[in-house]
């Protein structure tokens, strides 16, 4: 729980050095998708985690049979499930289909990570309800674009 605002800050960063490396191309129409789908979709992040460490702190301090039959515990699992699996999940899928966007229109990237970012992002949007594991397909693209940006900073002078 405690590595969630860390991996938020990662996120911002990541977003900064997408909108540097866009420069004057950046389109206002997209730049307003990507920079608000990015920040929904960060807000829904945090306040799941705020849910779920408020659930394991009321966890430390009950009787465990206790909590898992409380309407409270109930509610507070349901509103972070629904948080992070609906709302968060979706975020993130808009955020990958405006960002693959951009990456086409700029070509700050491979066509290929976008092509990748589309896909993934409509597995997020329709699938991610029947995919368990799909809450990874997410970081694992921006970390895809992530190597390629250092690769490429590297190999320029």
């Amino acid at each position: 729980m405690n590595l969630i605002p860390f991996a938020g800050v990662a996120f911002l960063w990541f977003i900064g050095v997408l909108r540097d490396r866009l420069g004057q191309q950046e389109d206002r129409f997209f730049a307003t998708v990507f920079l608000g789908s990015a920040l929904l979709f960060l807000v829904m992040l945090f306040a799941a985690a705020a849910v779920i460490g408020a659930v394991m702190l009321l966890a430390s301090r009950t009787e465990p049979n206790e909590l898992t039959s409380s309407a409270i515990f109930h509610y507070a699992r349901a509103v972070a499930y629904i948080l992070n699996n609906v709302y968060a999940t979706k975020m993130a899928g808009v955020f990958m289909v405006s960002t693959s966007t951009v990456v086409i229109y700029t070509g700050i990237a491979p066509r290929w990570l976008a092509i990748v970012g589309y896909v993934s992002a409509l597995v997020l949007l329709i699938g991610s309800y029947y995919i368990g594991w799909s809450f990874v397909i997410m970081p694992a693209w921006v970390f895809l674009i992530s190597v390629y940006i250092l690769i490429d900073n590297l190999r320029s002078p």
